[in-house]
């Protein structure tokens, strides 16, 4: 994998032209990321044989934690080096549930963090999206 590539192979493939994180210099960017896996199901998603769709903001909001963590370790970093994080939700009433789940990873001393309503997301299964800024010097 190329540093400027920055498209980690194994991950799930972007729904566009775009790598999973870019280095410009210490910082490490990680493109907007959800609970998609790589095999374009989703974590906290349940479809019933009627196609009733129970769709699970906890588990969402861990699995994009979890893989954000994974690119930042594909990078060279941790979620310890996180600085600032966007969360984009498609519902404010999941507000409440995406924050318990938030606790779970991050105290006061975490990455800063904004937090807006959108009106969608690339698929109607996704609750929310997180993009992610990290500072990670390079190793002399």
């Amino acid at each position: 994998m190329s540093k400027v590539e920055g498209l980690i192979e194994g991950f799930v493939k972007p729904r566009g032209s775009f790598p999973h994180f870019k280095r410009a210099g210490d910082f490490i960017f990680v493109s907007g990321t959800s609970s998609r896996r790589p095999d374009n199901s989703f974590e906290g998603v349940q479809v019933d044989e009627m196609g009733v769709t129970n769709l699970d903001i906890r588990v969402q909001t861990r699995a994009v934690i979890t893989n954000i963590k994974n690119i930042l370790e594909k990078a060279g970093a941790s979620l310890e080096d996180l600085v600032e994080m966007n969360v984009y939700l498609v519902n404010m009433n999941d507000f409440g549930g995406f924050n318990e789940v938030w606790s779970e990873f991050f105290d006061f001393n975490g990455p800063t963090r904004t937090t807006v309503a959108v009106h969608q997301l690339p698929h109607p299964h996704l609750l929310i999206e997180i993009k992610a800024v990290a500072y990670k010097p390079i190793a002399s």
